[in-house]
């Protein structure tokens, strides 16, 4: 049997126990969230490549197979699944009595539905590839893969919404628009309100089929200022922050009562240069891209702003991931970089226009931007935006010049390359053939040996072309006041949010 089908059989055999009925739900956590939710990350169907949406679908929502503690492919709403020998049909057998919250029973055809209905950033791939989806009975669905495709669960199940399971009528019934300011899901809590811009509200589903959740009620509230989300942290207004960094998170240590919590997350960050394949851009010079490598002290970034908790990996793809490559270390050297400057006709440096950034990591990008003008004379205008609004701008392809870029989103090496390197992809202004034309190789390739040295080859020219100035693996700051006894963070690893919900605790 194939590796790949090996593992599918292996997880598909995974047991999970439901364990006994809690006490009633009580009492209330707050959060304090480092950007403005937005109600399109309330509905699988709009997922994109990101991991912003699970803050929300841990809470609200059920998948098929997820990332657990235990795993980072667990049975979920299904409680087993199989492949064919041939590696393209997949069938999954739904866990019984699981109820949406409006009570109504989930189904085989809710599954379909979801699946159908998902238009979020893996929408392209996933639809290409399968045949068709059938419902063979109430509790189980079938997929039909038109090819052998060997990351079709790892998109389906992890890399995407399209396996985060809505109610179909209740969607029919209200209508898209409807669906986004009164969401039904399946997870551990129900939606209660929402005011954008300042707090999102759920509360306990006791039917929850995992187990009854401790906390009675959650609330996220919006505070995009790290001093203030601090300083409701200390008042004891908020519970748990999200994103203190720097002299703010060592005045977090230092503070009685309160304790910092970092967590290395699945989410690089790195600098796009959107204009290296325009001829007439000073990008489309590999020495200028080189230069601008060697000049980004990575190692000061990371003591200064997350306290030295980041991972310097020089990577787009986390290390943790399955088939990741690791490439040779950026060293800054100055005195090189202005020589390949100068080699590339820019010894003055040159106006590089606009650089794009979520707002809620202006402060990173701006030290970047700084080395890159105070070292090689490499000029550039801050431009910032709201991360809901930044990440629509992204895939739409306004921008120039620089981005920032990250994805904390589950996947694997090939995931996370279709979605940021190689042509068609969401977040790919631009792509290099030797890379599209592997890319399609590994695809079709079911031998795992065999992909993943094409994978690392792909790495290796994504290293060699110099396509990306990366930052780091981020190390994520957090805090936690007195009333936690469990926050969530780091329970899943690499997942940046509390989860699993029904697992935060405060103490009694």
């Amino acid at each position: 049997m194939p590796i790949a089908r090996a593992l599918v059989a292996a997880l598909a055999l995974w047991t999970v126990t439901v364990t006994p009925a809690y006490a009633a739900p009580e009492g209330q956590l707050t959060w304090g969230v480092h950007i403005t939710l937005a109600p399109t990350w309330f509905d699988p169907a709009e997922t994109p490549n990101l991991i912003t949406p699970y803050m929300v679908m841990y809470a609200l929502h059920d998948s098929m197979v997820k990332a657990m503690p235990e795993h980072p492919m667990v049975p979920s709403l299904a409680e087993s699944w199989k492949a064919s020998p041939d590696g393209k049909t997949y069938e999954f057998t739904l866990r019984k009595n699981v109820k949406f919250h409006d009570g109504s029973p989930l189904t085989a055809e809710d599954v379909k539905y979801s699946f159908e209905r998902y238009r979020g950033t893996a929408a392209k791939s996933l639809k290409e590839r399968v045949a068709s989806v059938e419902t063979v009975g109430a509790n189980q669905v079938r997929f039909k893969l038109k090819n052998p495709w060997p990351d079709f669960l790892t998109f389906y199940a992890l890399s995407s919404g399209a396996g985060w399971i809505v109610p179909k009528k209740y969607v029919e019934k209200v209508g898209e628009d409807g669906y986004k300011k009164a969401p039904v899901g399946a997870g551990p809590y129900k939606f209660v309100s929402f005011n954008p811009g300042v707090e999102l509200v759920f509360e306990a589903f006791d039917q929850y089929w995992r187990k009854s959740p401790s906390v009675k009620r959650l609330v996220f509230k919006m505070i995009p200022d790290e001093t203030t989300r601090l300083a409701a942290l200390k008042r004891g207004e908020i519970d748990i922050v999200y994103s203190i960094r720097g002299e703010l998170a060592e005045e977090l240590q230092r503070t009685p009562g309160l304790t910092l919590k970092p967590t290395i997350i699945q989410a690089p960050q790195w600098v796009a240069m959107l204009d290296q394949w325009d001829p007439k851009s000073p990008w489309h010079d590999r020495r200028v891209r080189l230069a601008a490598n060697l000049v980004v002290d990575r190692n000061a970034i990371n003591q200064a702003v997350t306290l030295g908790h980041s991972r310097i990996t020089h990577s787009l793809i986390p290390s943790t991931f399955d088939f990741s490559w690791k490439p040779p270390a950026y060293k800054v050297d100055v005195a090189q970089a202005k020589k390949l400057m100068a080699e590339a006709g820019y010894a003055n440096g040159f106006d590089a226009g606009d650089y794009y950034m979520d707002i809620s990591y202006a402060n990173v990008q701006e030290i970047v931007a700084g080395m890159l003008q105070q070292q090689l004379g490499i000029k550039t205008r801050m431009k910032n935006v709201e991360r809901a609004a930044y990440w629509s701008g992204y895939t739409d392809k306004k921008y120039k010049n620089l981005a920032y870029t990250a994805s904390g989103a589950f996947g694997n090496a090939a995931t996370r390359l279709e979605s940021f390197v190689v042509k068609g992809g969401p977040f790919v202004y631009g792509s290099y053939p030797d890379i599209d034309g592997l890319f399609a190789e590994q695809a079709a390739e079911l031998d795992r040996k065999k992909r993943e040295a094409i994978l690392h080859k792909i790495q290796q020219l994504v290293h060699e072309k110099a396509m990306i100035i990366p930052i780091w693996e981020l190390g994520f700051l957090n805090g936690q006041g007195q009333r936690v006894q469990e926050s969530g963070l780091g329970l899943i690893p690499g997942h940046a949010y509390s989860a699993p919900y029904e697992d935060v605790r405060l103490k009694k």
